[in-house]
């Protein structure tokens, strides 16, 4: 299966205007099939599921569970079930930190978080932490910004339950290794938790090769609609977890003294779920079978490089993103980001500034805030040129 960027491009209606999208991190654009899809659903089929017994709602369960199974078998998961629905990446972590560690870690515990985290799986663990009396152990970024396993291995003690780690910097693009750390986790006695949302698009993690404890993402960073995210989790953990929200379908039975929690995986699922969006995420899951992503990938790498190479070119400008990144993530010494980003916009450009959910991990870089581009399949040669020629006369400006 060959993989052709025209083809990819045309299937996002809002490429069809003249501005450029370089902000895929922050939430991918979306194509014509998930518009449809969740279109139909809303004109056509507005039914709930696992609840109704007419034909519509049936129908509708039907896809609401496919949709879980293909999401299973995107990740590698030994079963659906091990998939949970939640609202996004963000409350899938907060779930494994309120759910998971609240009840099963003990005070004087300890769980080590990476300084290259954003805050959604930083702040998470802070709360736990506090609630419990666990300590968080700070993993250190080295000097170029990596992870180091033999830092890590100096930070593992007996004590340690949870190492948590992104599978993809938000800010550097930089990708740890998550197969190894899997196995250091393990040899402690300690679960791993995977941040996903930044990595799930380039290279969707095989949670059973990697042996991971719980993997979280987002849909809208994989084209898929906003407000849907997807936890995943051994079901041994799963089963061990507390539930954190209570209310309809999360549930067997219910008297006024008591309650019996539904099976995996709904009893983390209360209430009505964005069905719509899930819908959406399906046709996405479908659509993306149709394409060869490792070609989609090498494509995506080979425009970001051959745009890093004329980045590097400027003196005003300090590239500070990872080799081989989807992402292009840059400085300037003598110009504020925001200025940048202003005039970028003004271009009719879109990137991202400042400091990414991740003010730890810019404030160990050295730096006030970055400026990020982050390309996807649907980018081509245009946008990596147009780039290029708007930030050089906005450093003209500027200096």
């Amino acid at each position: 299966m060959n993989f052709d960027s025209q083809t990819f491009r045309a299937q996002f209606p809002a490429l069809q205007a003249e501005s450029v999208y370089l902000d895929s991190a922050s939430t991918a654009l979306k194509p014509q099939i998930m518009i449809d899809a969740t279109s139909r659903y809303y004109q056509y089929n507005t039914s709930t599921i696992l609840r109704s017994k007419h034909s519509q709602a049936l129908a509708l369960t039907e896809q609401f569970e496919h949709a879980r199974a293909l999401t299973a078998k995107l990740i590698h998961a030994q079963h659906p079930q091990d998939i949970v629905w939640t609202k996004g990446a963000t409350e899938a972590i907060n779930l494994v930190a309120q759910g998971y560690a609240r009840s099963q870690l003990v005070a004087a515990d300890e769980i080590i978080v990476s300084e290259q985290e954003h805050h959604s799986n930083l702040i998470p663990w802070l709360q736990v932490a506090k609630q419990i009396g666990a300590k968080i152990i700070k993993w250190p970024i080295e000097n170029d910004g990596s992870l180091s396993i033999e830092r890590l291995l100096t930070l593992i003690t007996s004590k340690t339950r949870i190492i948590t780690v992104t599978q993809m910097s938000n800010v550097t693009g930089f990708m740890p290794d998550i197969a190894e750390i899997s196995h250091i986790a393990h040899q402690h006695n300690a679960v791993i938790v995977v941040d996903g949302a930044q990595g799930i698009v380039h290279q969707p993690l095989d949670v059973q090769k990697y042996d991971i404890d719980f993997y979280a993402f987002s849909a809208h960073k994989l084209y898929g609609p906003t407000g849907l995210g997807i936890l995943y989790g051994k079901s041994h953990l799963l089963t061990q977890m507390d539930c954190w929200q209570g209310g309809g379908k999360m549930l067997k039975n219910a008297t006024f003294s008591n309650f019996s929690v539904a099976d995996l995986p709904y009893k983390f699922e209360a209430g009505t779920p964005n069905i719509a969006a899930i819908i959406g995420f399906c046709a996405i899951l479908e659509w993306l079978n149709t394409f060869n992503l490792t070609l989609a990938e090498h494509y995506t790498q080979q425009l970001v490089n051959e745009t890093k190479a004329k980045l590097e070119l400027m003196t005003e400008i300090t590239v500070i993103s990872v080799e081989n990144s989807p992402l292009l993530t840059f400085t300037s010494p003598t110009i504020h980001h925001d200025d940048i980003a202003i005039l970028l916009s003004q271009q009719d450009i879109a990137i991202r500034n400042g400091e990414l959910c991740a003010q730890p991990f810019i404030e160990a870089l050295q730096c006030q805030g970055v400026i990020r581009a982050s390309f996807m399949p649907y980018n081509n040669q245009h946008d990596a040129d147009k780039l290029i020629n708007a930030l050089q006369n906005a450093i003209d400006i500027l200096k």
